[in-house]
């Protein structure tokens, strides 16, 4: 199939349709993907035509499930660290032009939706839940980080549940996406079809979507919410591991649970997530957008990503060795460099 059939942009109605169906990847977002998109956009902001933009997938399994992160390790393999960072450029101002864009940006997730998926919805005016939505960024996993605006995003989201989905790569269902604000309604799976139509039509959105939304039923997260608060609303990295002692402790099993998922994770990227985090609290979406691209533009060359990928994806033996092997002999001074601005390099958005 070709990059052209992955990522299917075309006027239906009142709507600018965009079709993701790269099944063999989980709709994984690619270059040509990231630049289409660009370019619908652009086209539509102006046409009186266009109403709103509508995302849908092709696939049940997935709307979309990250970047082409094994291409990517395949390219700093072989030291093309600047087509690298072109991806990563072009994805972020796709971001920031989400994030900013005039029209209604509707997208209907019905399945898998993690890292660049996350990138391409979260930012939108709308975001539709079906019954197989399924969200997490991972990135700490595979000695990456939350990234796509996660910056922002995540640490606005209430009781802390933003900096542990960032910290703990967690994924949660429809019901706690829209009690927590990453989804802005909840639809069943058997009537998405039916309501990307009706998106198409010159009606009121809000009575379009009113029509469709429906309760999704039970949190998952709901009995551990005043948990997450506590423990991962700590000021620093040391006492949100203190906190989840304390309480596992006290007899939580769920803080147990989370202590040792953050065990396995990448230590480095926990400690560049929870920075995040605690930066991003207090900045605009730009700011967020460039301190992400000069973290990114030192990971690339890092160890964890590498190894997080091969142990992950490419050898799958799940036995990742990071570089340091734990929290605790973390270097402060190592993590604060991730953040150091760029210079001459620095993320240009457009204004």
């Amino acid at each position: 199939m070709s990059d052209e059939a992955y990522f299917t942009c075309e006027q239906r109605g009142a709507a600018g349709m965009v079709i993701l169906n790269r099944p063999k990847a989980l709709n994984a977002l690619n270059r040509p993907m990231v630049l289409s998109l660009l370019r619908a956009l652009d086209d539509w902001e102006n046409d009186p035509q266009i109403e709103r933009v509508v995302l849908v997938s092709a696939i049940e399994k997935a709307f979309c499930a990250g970047g082409d992160i094994r291409v990517l390790h395949d390219q700093g393999r072989a030291g093309e660290h600047e087509d690298m960072l072109r991806f990563w450029r072009e994805e972020y101002v796709l971001n920031a032009r989400i994030k900013h864009y005039p029209k209604p940006y509707i997208s209907l997730i019905d399945g898998i939706v993690m890292g660049g998926g996350v990138g391409i919805s979260l930012h939108g005016s709308h975001r539709i839940a079906g019954d197989r939505y399924l969200f997490a960024m991972p990135e700490v996993s595979i000695g990456f980080f939350p990234d796509v605006g996660a910056t922002y995003a995540l640490p606005r989201l209430p009781g802390a549940t933003g900096v542990y989905l960032a910290l703990t790569g967690d994924r949660v269902g429809a019901a706690d996406a829209l009690a927590i604000g990453l989804a802005t309604h909840a639809v069943p799976s058997a009537r998405m079809a039916e309501l990307a139509e009706a998106l198409t039509r010159r009606e009121a959105l809000d009575d379009i979507l009113g029509g469709f939304a429906q309760d999704p039923g039970p949190q998952k997260l709901a009995a551990e919410r005043a948990t997450i608060a506590e423990c991962f609303g700590a000021t620093s990295l040391p006492d949100v591991l203190a906190r989840l002692d304390r309480a596992a402790a006290d007899g939580s099993a769920f803080a147990g649970k989370v202590r040792q998922t953050l065990a396995v994770k990448s230590p480095t990227s926990i400690a560049i997530a929870f920075e995040q985090m605690r930066r991003g609290a207090g900045m605009d979406f730009a700011e967020a957008m460039r301190t992400e691209y000069r973290i990114v533009s030192r990971v690339i060359r890092a160890h964890d990503f590498y190894e997080g990928v091969r142990a992950v994806l490419i050898d799958k033996d799940q036995a990742p060795q990071w570089q340091p092997a734990t929290i605790e002999a973390l270097d402060p001074a190592a993590t604060e460099a991730y953040f150091a601005p760029l210079g001459a390099d620095e993320l240009v958005l457009e204004s």
